[in-house]
């Protein structure tokens, strides 16, 4: 897999893979933790903790912007890799700490600052060792493999996150994160020779660009400054103090991303244009993509067939890798017809004598015998599909896109975008049959339409997410390249915001095919946006000897 490839390429995919690990691990049992009332969790209401979710993956790729700059011209990759997975490791230990909201905080924290630092670089740094004319027409298949290697660390994360928090605890999985996280590091630094030669510091800024003094003070504090004026204003414009603070924090560093391309020379001018226009379309990918850990995880958790297929229950059983329910009568959150919680007067959850929550959906003729003990999925095993998808279909469009290579007709990087983009609408529409199948979750749901829809969705994924990044370090001019990659991490980071936006809804739709109706109508709205600019688009790439 890695021959004809650079040397460093296979230790960034270990590091990024373990990196990985940690996060989506974390993510994939997130909101599971902060709603869990029965087992040690936060028991949040589902609004709220869809609402820390979003703001929190919308930081982690906002803080980029902060970490590609100073990258680029003070720290060096190498270093500010490794400084940001040592922070990202911390806070994934200090999260392990039980029902301790300081902690809780401050390990959300120092894990946004670490991935500003992680996130852009490796990327950067894999993009530059590809810039020798050996690599170069290899670069798109670098990101690939590149991004097999993300996907892998995230397909086996959650059968490791289940079998922790059920067996020990939520700690135990949030530790297991910050220790693969560590490994990463280990495996980074042992590669280090190999990508020395890649890691080249910005001389200095060029006439009419900022210095990193200048940066700091013009372009952060006055984000600083927003985003706590957002928090602190009376009521809210945009639904929540956490979105408040975050949009309005957000608009002094997309100004400056204006500022730039105004201030760019006429050589580099129609690259960030073209980068930036395709930032603004990808946001509503982002929106859809990343509600697997929250609206999708609803679904599983409350709307899906979870119940393990008898071959598969004795040895999960046995490996304690099964969640055990009882149709036995217990005290339970009262839930609605909709899985909504009642709370009392003073805020707490109601508890009620019932069947297991899992079963509200499960026609009572065809319930287990009471007493009878179900071995169900974990849910954030389905958290695992769309990286499964990832690494088994990766060679599958390497292939392709290089069988249309040798035939002459391969899609432009902005053409892979627009089918990605075209191909993740189609995921919602599954989603949407889903809910019309199982009569609006009065009945459980195969677990087959999620399946499905992450299937589809991770196709469109391949066409867009390793795409992008190959395009940002084919397009951006030399001296930019860390500070475009947090442009592109800050269009992911509005995109994840507003994913978060969109879960907080779930619990407002009767209706949940609705739900996933608007979903589509944002991934149609964004496809029919790039075909209106891809001619144009493609023009740029050809002007500037890219494919």
């Amino acid at each position: 897999m890695f021959k004809k490839h650079p040397a460093g390429l296979p230790f960034l995919f270990f590091t990024e893979m373990w990196e990985r690990f940690g996060y989506y691990l974390m993510i994939g049992i997130f909101v599971l933790y902060m709603t869990d009332a029965q087992r040690g969790g936060l028991s949040m209401d589902r609004s709220v903790a869809s609402d820390i979710f979003g703001t929190f993956i919308a930081l982690v790729y906002l803080t980029p912007f902060i970490g590609g700059l100073l990258a680029d011209r003070l720290l060096g990759y190498r270093f500010s890799i490794i400084l940001g997975a040592v922070l990202m490791g911390v806070g994934y230990l200090l999260l392990a700490i039980p029902n301790n909201l300081v902690s809780f905080y401050t390990s959300l924290g120092i894990m946004i600052l670490g991935n500003g630092f992680f996130k852009p670089n490796i990327s950067v740094l894999l993009g530059n060792l590809y810039n020798e004319d050996r690599y170069r027409e290899l670069k798109d298949t670098g990101y690939n493999i590149f991004y097999m290697g993300i996907n892998i660390g995230a397909l086996v994360c959650n059968f490791f996150a289940a079998w922790l928090r059920w067996n020990i605890g939520w700690g135990a999985a949030f530790a297991a994160a910050g220790v693969g996280m560590f490994i990463g590091v280990i495996v980074f630094v042992s590669g280090m020779k190999h990508y020395a030669h890649a890691d080249v510091l910005r001389e200095k800024p060029k006439e009419g660009e900022f210095g990193v003094g200048q940066l700091l003070s013009s372009v952060l504090l006055p984000a600083v400054v927003t985003g706590v004026a957002g928090w602190l204003i009376p009521g809210n414009i945009f639904g929540s103090d956490s979105t408040d603070a975050f949009l309005l924090g957000s608009l002094p560093v997309i100004g400056f991303y204006i500022w730039t391309l105004k201030k760019a020379s006429f050589e580099d001018k129609p690259r960030i244009k073209a980068l930036l226009s395709v930032y603004a379309v990808v946001i509503m990918f982002w929106a859809i993509f990343k509600q697997n850990g929250t609206a999708l995880t609803t679904w599983a958790e409350f709307y899906t067939d979870r119940a393990m297929p008898t071959w598969v229950q004795g040895p999960a059983t046995d490996l304690k890798m099964a969640q055990i329910v009882s149709t036995d009568t217990a005290q339970y959150p009262k839930y609605d017809e909709h899985f909504r919680t009642e709370r009392d007067a003073k805020g707490a959850i109601v508890k009620v004598a019932s069947i297991n929550p899992y079963f509200i959906n499960v026609p009572e003729a065809e319930r287990p015998p009471q007493g009878q003990d179900v071995a169900l999925v974990s849910t954030e095993i389905y958290q695992s599909v769309n990286p499964f998808f990832v690494v088994t279909l990766t060679p599958l469009i390497i292939f392709v896109f290089a069988w249309l290579r040798r035939r002459g007709k391969e899609p432009t990087t902005p053409g892979k975008i627009w089918w990605g983009l075209a191909i993740s609408a189609l995921s919602t529409l599954v989603m949407v049959t889903a809910v019309y199948v199982c009569h609006n979750g009065g009945d459980k749901a195969s677990a087959w339409w999620i399946v499905g829809s992450y299937g589809v969705i991770t196709v469109g994924e391949l066409c867009l997410s390793p795409m992008g990044l190959s395009m940002v370090s084919k397009m951006s001019p030399r001296h930019l390249t860390g500070l475009m990659m947090g442009g592109w991490q800050l269009a992911t980071s509005l995109g994840n915001k507003l994913s978060g936006v969109l879960a907080t809804m779930w619990d407002r739709y009767d209706d949940k095919a609705l739900f996933f109706w608007v979903n589509f109508a944002l991934l149609a709205v964004a496809t029919a946006v790039l075909s209106l600019m891809i001619k144009w688009l493609n023009r740029i790439f050809r002007e500037q000897g890219l494919n």
